[in-house]
């Protein structure tokens, strides 16, 4: 048996769970609604306020499904309950994001501002001048947006000029070496 795709998932209370044609599992919690068709193989159970996966065959590939569809699913309930959140930091001189409306206006060394906007679902938050919070109930989209902010501008290893994660370790580079040993004959 899978490890992580044996563990029960509960269902909080507020949380419904709706489980149409065996495999379109449809979560609705306080953050909003979430919607996902699974593979067809994995039979997905709930019982008693806990969800649980189970696959047909013990096969590399049952196998496979079976923690990631097991995996989806408490994504799913995760996100209408509390919701992700992907945190960007900003570092460079005149580097700087702001919020207008519901679009993310960052100036980071480019001649114009790169204007992002925000997808159905997903807000943005700036707090100061350099940092970004991408905010929203699909965990998914929540990174893929994060991921497309930080494309932007990604950190460059000499100064650690750009956009990166919160907590992102950027390896350093040296600088360009000095000529040693006086001129050139």
């Amino acid at each position: 048996m899978s490890r992580i795709g044996r563990i029960p998932i509960p269902v909080p209370p507020g949380v419904e769970v709706k489980i149409a044609d065996g495999n379109k599992v449809t979560v609705k919690g306080p953050k909003g609604q979430l919607a996902r068709t699974l593979h067809s193989d994995m039979r997905i159970e709930l019982n008693d306020g806990m969800l649980t996966v189970t696959r047909p065959t013990d096969s590399g590939p049952h196998r496979a499904l079976h923690g990631l569809t097991r995996t989806l699913l408490a994504n799913m309930v995760e996100g209408v309950t509390n919701g992700f959140r992907k945190n960007l930091e900003i570092s460079g001189v005149g580097y700087r994001a702001q919020k207008m409306g519901d679009m993310l206006v960052l100036q980071v060394g480019y001649s114009h501002p790169v204007e992002i906007e925000a997808p159905p679902d997903i807000s943005f938050v700036v707090e100061g001048i350099n940092r970004i919070g991408v905010v929203g109930i699909d965990k998914e989209a929540v990174g893929q947006v994060a991921a497309r902010i930080r494309a932007v501008r990604k950190p460059e290893p000499y100064k650690g000029k750009g956009i990166r994660y919160a907590g992102e370790y950027i390896r350093r580079k040296a600088g360009k070496a000095g000529r040693a040993g006086g001129k050139k004959k």
